[in-house]
């Protein structure tokens, strides 16, 4: 099986390289060696030179408040160009698997969402990952889309590195508490990326949109606490004392973009379908702290 990675440097891409190997032959490309998503008619034209049985689309725009100045930019990369993948895909008779993001609903209340609840983005983001889901859908093409939410990984910056360094020089931190969702690894979305696409091929009654996140809840500021002391407890030299992690609402820490406040994501198509266990957010985040202290 040939399989086409577009996004190969991002933190899912960087992990699915390693996933995807085991299930074929794995043609990567990033924005500087073919990928391009602002080049749509290069990257048709490599695709059509791959001839790939799979397509899995990692490269996104995803930073959240910039695209609220460069909506074009996002639109480009989240929304026509996935949506020519879609058509290219239908065309040659391949499997397109996409990822997506939380922020395509408006995180009101406080229940879990499921995959058939209404989308209504409150970012240019959410709003352009949303269009590039129906665009795909539409498409007819064969197509696997998962939504997930707070993806880290142990390369590149994340949050958890950001609240390690400033624990590390700061006696006081302040911290979102009113967000809430499931810190999800971008090596537990390329292990479960490998199972689905391989079952997908072989049954296509499994083709759809899933919700793909840790299992689990937790707020933005009992993450951060979570990070802080376990790198205490294994000896890192941490100035910020306990009771100074202080908790704040979304209110007190304004940006250009809008955030969900509830990011729950109901998961269980995605384990009943697929026969997969989703694992608790700590084991993935102990995981990747011991893996960067």
């Amino acid at each position: 099986m040939k399989i086409l990675l577009l996004g190969k440097s991002g933190q899912v891409g960087w992990e699915l390289q390693r996933s995807l190997a085991v299930a074929g032959e794995v043609v990567a490309l990033g924005h500087d060696d073919g990928g391009d998503f602002t080049q749509p008619d290069a990257l048709l034209a490599r695709i059509r030179t791959v001839a790939p049985q799979v397509i899995v689309n990692a490269a996104a725009y995803t930073a959240v408040d910039k695209a609220e100045s460069e909506p074009e930019l996002a639109r480009q990369i989240n929304t026509r160009t996935p949506a020519l993948l879609a058509i290219e895909a239908k065309r040659i008779g391949a499997l397109l698997v996409h990822y997506s993001t939380d922020y395509v609903f408006d995180g009101s209340g406080s229940h879990a969402r499921d995959e058939e609840a209404t989308v209504a983005p409150l970012s240019v983001y959410g709003a352009t990952k949303a269009e590039g889901e129906d665009a795909i859908r539409a498409s007819g093409c064969q197509h696997l889309i998962l939504r997930t939410s707070w993806v880290y990984g142990a390369r590149g910056g994340n949050f958890a590195k950001t609240m390690l360094r400033l624990a590390r020089e700061r006696d006081q931190l302040k911290v979102i508490d009113d967000q809430i969702g499931a810190p999800t690894g971008a090596d537990l979305l390329a292990d479960l990326t490998v199972p689905m696409l391989r079952a997908a091929r072989v049954n296509p009654a499994l083709f759809g949109t899933y919700h793909a996140v840790a299992g689990g809840e937790t707020s933005w500021h009992d993450y951060a606490r979570y990070v802080i002391e376990f790198a205490r407890a294994r000896g890192v030299d941490i100035k910020v004392a306990p009771e100074q992690i202080l908790a704040i609402p979304t209110t007190e820490y304004p940006t250009p973009a809008r955030r969900p406040l509830n990011s729950r994501l109901v998961t269980t198509k995605l384990q009943q379908r697929f026969g997969l266990v989703l694992p608790p957010w700590q084991q993935g985040v102990q995981r990747m702290l011991e893996e960067i202290l």
